[in-house]
Formats: C-alpha cells, structure tokens, sequence
C-alpha cells in the first residue's frame, strides 16, 4: 500500500517555467560553433510533476528538452530521468538504465508519503537530489519561509497587553490539524498536554473550538482572517507530521511570522534554523506533557519571561546566522516573480550536470559521477508515546506507521536488487522478493 495516499500537498504542480523556447522536436542542433551535429539532451520527468508534454528550458548557457513523454526512456538522446519522490512507484520505472542515464530525486513532502526512499538502498540509486535535507545538492530545508523579512515584520504582532486581554476567551496554546495520528504521534502527545492546560483546537483533529464558516477549509490557513485569529494566541502547537532532521514546515515559520511563540515538536536539530536562540519552546520527547504544560502556564503568567521568547521579534533581528547564510545563498524563492521556482532550479542543476559530461567526453575524459549519499534523506524509526494507549480516532493510523517503516526497509532491499539487475520486473516479483525471508 503507498503510503502516498495518506498525505499530499494542496498545490498546483503545473507550474510556468521560467523561460521556455518553442522547438518543433528535440533534436534540433543547437548550433555550438565547430559543433553543428550536436543535439538537445533529453530529461524526462518520469512522475509527471510539471504536466508538460515538451519544452525546451534556458539554463544559462545550455539547452534541455524537458518532457513528461515516457516514450523518450530508449531514445539515444535521452540523458536524464527525474521523479517526484511521493510518485515514486516499482510499477514503473525505466528500465534497463544506460550507463549515461542520471537519475534524480525531487522529494520536499513529508517523510511518511514514501518510506521506501529514506533508505540508503534506494535513495543511492540517485545522480541528483533535492530534498528537505541540508545535505541534498539542491537543499530545500526552508521551503515554506518566503524571507527573513516576513519574519521580522510586526504586520501580525498583537501586543501583549492584547492577548492578556483575550485570555479571558481564548485558551493560552492553539493548535490546528486535521492529519491526524501521523507518524510524529502529535495527537497523543496533545491530548494528553490537554490535561494539564487549556488548548484551543481548531482542525478536526482533537477539535474543540470552531473556526469562522469561510475558514473551515484547508485551502484558507494563509488567509488574512486566519493569520488574524491565530495572532491572538499566545502559543501554537507546531508540531511536525513527521522527526526528520531539517523537516521543517510551515507549522514552525507560520507562529514566527505571526508574533505567537511556537511549541514545536519536530526536527531534532531545529535549533540549528531558529531565528533566535529564544524564538520556541522546543519540546523534548522524552519529557512528559505535564512538565511541558508547567513551563507554559508560567510564562502565561510571567510577561517579562513570555517577551524573551519575542525579543528577536520586536527588535526585528534574526541572530541566527546559519539561517541568515541560507536565505541568502537560496538560488530559488517563494511567491516571488524574480525568482526562479525550487524545480526550475533542479531541473536546470541536472540540465548542467548533463552538459558538462557532455562536454568531458568530447574532450575525451571519464565521465563525473554524482551520487547520493544516505543523509540525503533520511529519518529515524516513528515512535510512539507510552504514555498514551490506543488510536484517537476510529480511522486512526496510529499503529500503522511503525510496521510500514519496517517494512520499507525491505521494500528498499528489494527494489535495490532489481534496480541492480537492470532489467524490467512485475509488481508481484517485487512483492514476492519483499516477503521472501
């Protein structure tokens, strides 16, 4: 069962590329002088995340022709391969691979989509990667953050005297999900927090408190009128789907550009992307929701101690400077026209790879290898509660998510060795070879 069915992104994969060039076919010379035979290198994007059926990009000073046309995996032009890590499926792959063929991983979503990838059999399989991971060749661990500026900004910021008034009718901690019980087991974890502390719920998971009808849909959580309810808080529960070094999402970004102080559960290493030493209570697994729910009531109580967490903010200063450093090599952008899009990018990372081996075997030397390595994408075990037993709701995956993750690791196995083998397979082979043992 892919585990792609149990989350997706709400968002328009057909994207406008940057630049593109009008070509009647693929094959069309390029015209390099003292090269005029020379053709357009072929990528294919294997899941077809962009839509398109051909296009010829602009990355710098090369060409490719990118397509979504699977008829092209035998063609001799064919170079590259990309796949979207959610689509990808044993049940098609392109098989047998030539020798020159790069493979390339595009996968920002959540961990839990497709377990199988965070497993160094598979993941290795790759040329290029684009991941959340900081030691991806196309990082994308700050993915959901537009700027440094939408964090230091006060258009959100309700003062403290505010929100001391509003505790009168809204709970000090907020938290709204409606993925409920995923592998992170945040759900357990706040129902039981919910015992020592007032927590508005908004979403359906754990819900308790109503949202405004026009704000009842998932498609509205970056509207005004939302942004605008949350700032009343003092508090958001931001905690992630999934605990992943450098899995970061709008769940911790959206509080810091709010002025609220984010409770985040998480990546283990969050503190390496805070914009301030004092920007989030950072939870510990291994410390009880009781003593959590103690530290909150006293800064509920003690302005003085809330403000430190919101220092950096009034003072409209990130002191974080490996998150300063990031933003400013960042070769992409988010809602930004004069920037090109994470996939423009990666596509334009692989159409140069391609080129430059090119490039190397007309002046007669090997080929570069790019490869994957482990910590491209890599998470631990899921894990949940003991101090929390049983599903928190009917459909809950609670237990769910622990046998899959053990499982993927011989699907990993298992598709390894028929990627190895070069040659096309079924899907009950590859299930035959998953069980063997």
């Amino acid at each position: 069962m892919e585990l792609s069915h149990f989350e997706r992104k709400q968002e328009d994969h057909n994207y406008k590329p940057k630049q593109t060039i009008q070509a009647a076919n693929p094959w069309t010379p390029i015209g390099r002088p003292g090269d005029p035979s020379s053709q357009y290198p072929v990528i294919v994007w294997w899941s077809p995340l962009t839509g398109e059926t051909g296009r010829l990009g602009e990355c710098g000073e090369y060409r490719c022709f990118f397509t979504i046309n699977k008829t092209y995996h035998g063609h001799p032009s064919t170079q590259a391969f990309l796949f979207y890590g959610t689509d990808f499926n044993v049940d098609s792959l392109p098989l047998p691979r030539g020798v020159h063929h790069h493979w390339a991983l595009f996968h920002e979503e959540s961990p839990k989509n497709n377990y199988k990838l965070f497993h160094e059999p598979v993941v290795a399989l790759f040329n290029h990667t684009a991941t959340f991971s900081r030691f991806s060749h196309l990082p994308l661990t700050t993915q959901y953050l537009e700027s440094l500026e939408v964090l230091t900004s006060h258009t959100h910021l309700v003062p403290l005297s505010r929100k001391n008034l509003l505790r009168a009718s809204l709970a000090p901690v907020v938290y709204v999900q409606s993925d409920c019980d995923p592998p992170s087991d945040r759900d357990a974890f706040v129902r039981q927090l919910m015992k020592y502390i007032p927590v508005d719920s908004y979403g359906q998971c754990l819900h308790n408190k109503e949202l405004p009808a026009y704000l009842r849909d998932s498609t509205t959580m970056e509207e005004p009128g939302f942004y605008k309810i949350l700032a009343q808080y003092k508090f958001t529960l931001a905690f992630e789907n999934a605990v992943c070094d450098d899995y970061i999402t709008e769940k911790l970004w959206r509080p810091l550009k709010l002025g609220v102080v984010p409770v985040y559960y998480g990546a283990p290493n969050i503190r390496t992307w805070l914009p301030a030493e004092m920007s989030a209570v950072v939870v510990s697994p291994n410390e009880s929701p009781e003593k959590l729910a103690e530290l909150l009531k006293e800064l509920d109580g003690d302005d003085e101690e809330y403000e430190a967490y919101l220092g950096w903010k009034y003072r409209r200063e990130v002191t974080n400077q490996n998150l300063v450093a990031e933003m400013r090599r960042r070769r992409w952008g988010i809602q930004d026209v004069t920037k090109d899009s994470h996939i423009d990018v990666f596509e334009c990372i692989v159409c140069a790879r391609v080129w430059e081996n090119i490039n190397r075997q007309e002046k007669g030397l090997a080929p570069k290898t790019w490869r994957a390595e482990g910590n491209h994408l890599t998470c631990p075990p899921p894990r949940t509660f003991d101090f929390a037993v049983g599903p928190t709701s009917r459909s809950s995956l609670r237990g769910f998510w622990r046998p899959s993750f053990e499982q993927s690791k011989k699907e990993a196995r298992a598709l390894r060795l028929f990627a190895q083998r070069n040659a096309n397979f079924t899907v009950e082979e590859f299930w035959k070879q998953v069980f063997r043992n």
